[in-house]
């Protein structure tokens, strides 16, 4: 039986998790370029740069944070 300690996310679930995100804020920044600027093309192209960077930087983030055993930061934090 495994622990809370021992749980981890795999790298499907963060990759999944990701991808939902960013289809959800790179829609959201598409939608404010456009109203900003009137360019639908300018829009997309931003949109996709957006999302091929953000989704990158949020993988790594929670790859990173997945190492961490649940419960660490909490028994830091109390010293």
């Amino acid at each position: 039986m495994k622990t809370q300690e021992h749980i981890r996310e795999s790298k499907v679930r963060s990759a999944l998790k990701g991808l939902s995100w960013r289809i959800i804020a790179t829609l959201t920044i598409i939608v404010i370029v456009y109203m900003k600027t009137g360019e639908i093309q300018s829009a997309l192209e931003i949109g996709a740069i957006e999302f091929v960077i953000k989704y990158l930087l949020y993988f790594a983030h929670e790859r990173a944070w997945a190492q961490i055993p649940l419960g660490s930061v909490r028994k830091i934090a109390k010293g």
